[in-house]
């Protein structure tokens, strides 16, 4: 049967949220966002090495079988550790998910593998009963955590090549044309760092605007993305005029 493992995975996850929480500096201007990515990284280790000791915990065992004794206590705490895990699981998933985490999302996953081992020990303890029930299901089990590692990669690795869900990105453009002044959006960009969502994006306006009106059409682009927008915490927004002005004399704004 497998053996209790302590969960150490809060830990890192933990660390890279007080990083992103540190003010950015002269050396790192976007902050220590990307911290959370690496411990997402982390996390896919360690499912990946969850996999391989259980297919080698399984192997052992059919190689090797020996009887397990006092089933109805071992199945009654697999059970118990299946439902603690799934619960954490689910609840790591979803805060993970509302903040914007790939980093906990994995973890969540991760969790849901330690449950699914729990849940092995109940049905190789009392539903089947003989003795290759249990390293059997092991490599069942071994399989079920590759497909939650497929998962949880896919995760971390669209978050560390600034993957955003193109719905979001639809949004943000159609939020950014309805803006009264704005004649159309372009080269808008969108990248996460840690759990919070960063866009920079040019708008087409009148060429007649002055700077300063130019200046604070922007912030009204940025005012209703932020408040459109789940995650987004800065924007950055270029004017650019309709006609074919020279672009030495656009007008350019800025804003975070």
């Amino acid at each position: 049967m497998p053996e209790h493992r302590v969960d150490l995975l809060p830990l890192p996850i933990g660390l890279a949220f007080l990083l992103g929480r540190r003010a950015a500096t002269r050396r790192y201007t976007y902050g220590l966002g990307r911290a959370e990515g690496l411990a997402g990284v982390v996390v896919v280790l360690i499912i990946a090495a969850s996999a391989a000791l259980a297919a080698y915990e399984a192997i052992q065992r059919l190689l090797h079988p020996h009887p397990v004794e006092h089933l109805w206590v071992v199945a009654l705490a697999g059970l118990v550790g299946f439902a603690g895990n799934e619960l954490v699981a689910r609840y790591r998933i979803t805060v993970g998910r509302q903040i914007g985490s790939a980093a906990l999302v994995a973890d969540g996953l991760h969790a849901r593998t330690d449950g699914f081992t729990s849940l092995a020990v109940v049905l190789g303890a009392v539903a089947l009963g003989f003795p290759a029930a249990d390293p059997i299901l092991g490599l069942v089990i071994t399989v079920a955590i590759l497909f939650v590692l497929r998962d949880a990669a896919k995760e971390v690795f669209r978050r560390l090549m600034d993957g955003v869900e193109p719905a979001t990105v639809e949004l943000a453009e159609r939020t950014a044309r309805a803006v009264p002044g704005v004649h159309d959006v372009a080269d808008l960009r969108m990248r996460w760092i840690g759990h919070s969502l960063h866009a920079e994006l040019a708008i087409r306006v009148e060429s007649t605007l002055t700077v300063e009106q130019a200046h604070q059409l922007a912030h009204d682009v940025e005012h209703q993305l932020r408040h459109v927008t789940p995650r987004l915490a800065t924007a950055v927004i270029h004017t650019e005029p309709t006609t074919g002005a020279d672009s030495a004399h656009n007008t350019n704004a800025g804003v975070r």
